[in-house]
């Protein structure tokens, strides 16, 4: 099996804290979209796909006509010959079938297009519920509208509804993150991601608080942990690891106890592996998958490969008949580390007996190792992420990697 990812990087503003490849050139949306089209005609998938997921920049922001588009091509090129008189999707639905949106896409002109779609899932970017720090992310929706917009997909039908959350701004209290778990478990959704806020480099938000300019070019009111330059400018404040793991804490803890799965360090489901993302799980269980649209990466197992981040680049490509792309030859050592940086990213962790025996000396004495320090544990033939491991997972995989 295989899943199947398309960027659609087109954005009507760009949030602050946003590292993703992006653009604000709507007027490139058609001739994009047929760019993705003819990409599609040149990766054929040798293994039927499980799962299409389309990823952004965000992807409700397509014209109907484009989605529609895309959804005909994925038929053609990788369920052919499935259509009924019925149904023209009728290959698709066994499918899990994910869009990202953004709230305030979600109308009810944008619910009955969905309909007319094989979406069955959707992953809404709700990040808090704090107008304040909405407006300091630069998103578009408010608060109010998130609620409303699930409460439309409800009402169109989507039985599949993945919400994202984000703590850790500066001056964000314990308390106030509480209030936004709380916020969100009332919508009931079916899956919540949940990110502390990073500081990506190229970023307006690293700028903020690493270059020191001036917190006025966020709108909205302005967190207030922060301090002063000499020259007067508002320098933003990380908020402390203590804190950051308090948050983390009690967002598992809360989770847990009302029903979700922590089936992955940023994952929650609702019920035991009933609502995990299946097309994100491919990820990390190195299940092949295709990647469509500038930006995008795909992988099959013995290579992986990533499509230029230039929307006209990728585009002239395609017209000329060529893929856009780099690839590489994924080596032992390669598939090595990118299982430490994936598989024990989740509940079940890395099965030892998945190690090739060159390599196993070496992560079974490191694992022992950090299960001495309690950031692992080793147990029926797995190494798994203890929930102090959790927090430090990123100096866990450092330990774990192997360097030639």
């Amino acid at each position: 099996m295989a899943g199947l990812y398309l960027h659609i990087p087109f954005c009507k503003s760009r949030c602050i804290y946003c590292a993703f490849y992006s653009s604000t050139l709507s007027k490139l949306q058609d001739s994009y979209t047929e760019a993705m089209c003819s990409e599609m005609l040149m990766r054929p998938s040798a293994e039927p796909i499980r799962s299409i997921y389309l990823g952004g920049g965000t992807p409700s922001v397509l014209s109907a006509d484009n989605l529609n588009r895309l959804f005909i091509y994925i038929n053609k090129v990788y369920f052919p010959g499935t259509s009924t008189a019925n149904d023209p999707w009728a290959g698709m639905r066994d499918c899990e079938i994910t869009m990202e949106c953004n709230p305030d896409d979600i109308s009810d002109e944008f619910c009955l297009m969905l309909r007319q779609l094989p979406v069955n899932r959707i992953s809404m970017g709700i990040q808090t519920f704090d107008n304040d720090r909405l407006r300091f992310l630069r998103r578009r929706h408010t608060a109010e509208g998130a609620v409303a917009s699930m409460k439309r997909l409800r009402k169109a039908g989507i039985p599949n509804i993945s919400i994202d959350l984000m703590f850790g701004f500066p001056g964000q209290t314990l308390s106030q993150w509480d209030d936004d778990i709380g916020k969100a478990l009332a919508m009931e959704p079916e899956h919540i991601s949940a990110y502390s806020l990073t500081y990506e480099e190229d970023t307006p938000l690293y700028d903020l608080v690493y270059n020191r300019r001036s917190s006025a070019m966020c709108a909205g009111k302005r967190p207030t942990n922060r301090n002063t330059t000499a020259d007067g400018a508002a320098v933003l404040q990380p908020i402390s690891d203590e804190l950051s793991l308090s948050m983390y804490e009690l967002l598992i803890d809360r989770l847990t106890a009302a029903g979700y799965e922590h089936y992955e360090i940023s994952n929650f489901a609702k019920g035991v592996r009933k609502h995990r993302s299946l097309h994100n799980s491919s990820y990390w269980q190195a299940i092949p998958y295709i990647g469509i649209g500038a930006a995008a990466h795909s992988y099959d197992v013995s290579t992986r490969s990533w499509n230029v981040a230039d929307l006209q680049l990728y585009i002239d490509k395609i017209k000329c008949s060529e893929l856009p792309s780099e690839s590489e030859v994924i080596s032992p050592t390669t598939a090595y580390n990118d299982m430490i940086t994936t598989a024990l990213r989740t509940c079940e962790g890395i099965k030892i007996s998945n190690i090739t025996p060159s390599l196993r000396a070496f992560f079974t004495e490191t694992s022992a190792t950090l299960a001495a320090q309690g950031l692992v544990e080793v147990a029926d033939g797995h190494v798994r992420l203890t929930r102090k491991g959790l927090f430090l997972s990123d100096s866990v995989m450092r330990e774990l990697i192997y360097v030639d």
